[in-house]
């Protein structure tokens, strides 16, 4: 019996059909990858499936008595725990046995009951089963593989960042050990350090997966299934991410192929019948024409929407673009050593190193968005910047695209930003729909498209390709690539970087915490 049964669905949007009667099912022992382009219903599948949101029909049959474990990529926190006390509450049942134990010890000292002795000895059986007692010690393995030490322990979960929360409650989901998981992008907000990490854990885990990512590099390396979600259809390939597409696009072929013939085959019947309509064929050629009518038709293979980016070049005279010396960033406390380079003009720059070591936030330095803790960074008179920044942040999130868009440059006409937004991938449905309702790759889009009423000569981009499928991506790194002017880019996929930038900075080796290390020795 499949862990998961999902059939006859179907989910529409508006006039947008996401999937119709739709069917597939999760496995035991499955680790299972969950591709498309964005917007195509992934999110929305896996909300489907853990009951948050209502499908418009089909069947969602899940195993009696399983244990889910879910990461939403927009999960929110509440509460005033700390990083350690917040992790604990993955283990609130194996606590509240051990509360439960430690007051039937003190009623048996009280009264020697015999049965309370029998109960607390049952309990003290299920925390050894349970691993109670190691529990600390897989707390601190979790915030190492998963680099929350830099977030600090005594940290409130209350005041961290969006980014800081989702790697917290992954870590808490993981803890809990459930039967499923089901992840939605993981890797946005991890480095390459903690991507190890977390494919080392998905790889030895017993159970069964549903992790949703655009990050293909990451699901080839622990995925024995695919589910590809795309044109209204979910269609299901057995082995790795790559041996799925290669089943998929020998799939496509083979729907080309008989595609091709048969529009031979109607071709041929409809000569016939407009030749012999009227002659001494007639009853032939209607014939034909009934069975013509009856013909089951084999549609063409789906092509994918087709993103492109172009960043307007302005000229600028000066041959070092930026100079940034002994600059010290933080904010309660530095967290580089003083960091000193120059960038000349043209030049494009990779910033690599773990999450919290302080990427984004020497960026917003060098851009004055923070004040420095010591030293400057001075761009050419002439620089025009224009920033990308990671966060999915909108003043008013119920604003349309074409609202946001037109807000922040009135002299632009609709039909410009409908034309602009198309090209960067996304279609006149969703640009008038409310931002906060279009998924995390097709907000990105919309920041993307914004870009491209900015003339400019020094692009700075802090995560561009979190959320953004792969045909997308590729997009975007053709259009760095084609920029003449100067670039920065921070990305946790090292993929992305190559043979795109000139240089790549290391700000993990200018960590503070390197530093202590190195006096010690």
């Amino acid at each position: 019996m499949p862990l998961l049964e999902v059939s006859n669905l179907s989910m529409s949007f508006a006039e947008k059909d996401l999937y119709k009667d739709a069917e597939f099912q999760l496995n035991k022992g499955e680790h299972m990858g969950v591709v498309g382009q964005n917007g195509v219903g992934k999110s929305t599948l896996i909300k489907i499936i853990t009951g948050s949101q209502l499908p418009l029909s089909g069947d969602i049959k899940w195993q009696k008595n399983i244990k889910i474990g879910y990461l939403d990529q927009y999960a929110d926190v509440e509460g005033d725990l700390t990083l350690v006390q917040f992790l604990r509450t993955a283990f609130a049942d194996l606590y509240a046995k051990n509360d439960e134990m430690t007051k039937l010890y003190t009623k048996y000292a009280e009264n020697a009951d015999d049965k309370l002795l029998e109960r607390a000895g049952k309990l003290q059986d299920e925390l050894d089963s349970g691993n109670f007692y190691d529990i600390d010690t897989r707390v601190e393995q979790t915030i190492t593989g998963l680099g929350l030490d830099s977030i600090g322990r005594d940290h409130k979960v209350s005041q961290m960042s969006g980014g800081q929360r989702s790697k917290v409650i992954l870590a808490k989901m993981l803890l809990a050990d459930p039967d499923v998981i089901l992840l939605d992008e993981p890797t946005n907000y991890l480095d390459v350090n903690q991507i190890d990490w977390l494919i080392n854990y998905l790889n030895d885990f017993q159970g069964a997966e549903l992790v949703v990512s655009h990050d293909y590099d990451f699901l080839e390396q622990f995925t024995n299934c695919i589910i590809n979600v795309a044109f209204g259809k979910i269609t299901k390939y057995r082995g790795s991410f790559k041996a799925a597409m290669k089943q998929r696009a020998e799939r496509e072929d083979f729907q080309q192929r008989q595609y091709d013939k048969q529009q031979v085959e109607i071709d041929k019947a409809e000569r016939f019948i407009r030749k012999n309509k009227a002659g001494s064929k007639a009853t032939m050629a209607k014939s034909r024409e009934k069975k013509l009518a009856h013909m089951t038709k084999v549609d063409p293979p789906s092509t994918n929407t087709q993103a492109s980016f172009n960043f307007p070049y302005e000229d600028t005279g000066s041959h070092e673009a930026l100079a940034v010396d002994q600059l010290s960033v933080g904010y309660n406390k530095p967290l580089l050593k003083p960091v000193t380079f120059t960038i000349s003009m043209g030049e494009k720059v990779g910033f690599a190193g773990f999450n919290g070591v302080g990427k984004s936030t020497l960026i917003k330095t060098i851009l004055h968005l923070i004040p420095a803790k010591g030293g400057e960074a001075k761009f050419s008179p002439s620089a025009i910047v224009n920033y990308f920044s990671q966060e999915l942040d909108w003043d008013n999130p119920r604003m349309t695209p074409m609202q946001v868009i037109s807000d922040k440059y009135p002299k632009l006409t609709q039909r410009t930003i409908r034309t602009k937004l198309a090209k960067c991938g996304l279609d006149a449905q969703n640009a008038t729909k409310p931002i906060h309702e279009l998924s995390g790759g097709e907000q990105t889009k919309v920041k993307l498209a914004m870009m491209e009423f900015v003339p400019s000569n020094f692009l700075i981009m802090d995560e561009p390709t979190n959320h953004l499928d792969e045909e997308t991506k590729e997009a975007l790194k053709r259009a760095i690539d084609r920029f003449e002017g100067n670039v920065i880019i921070v990305s946790h996929e090292n993929s992305f970087y190559d043979n795109l930038v000139d240089k790549i900075l290391n700000v993990e080796k200018l960590s503070l915490k390197e530093q202590a290390q190195d006096n010690e020795l």
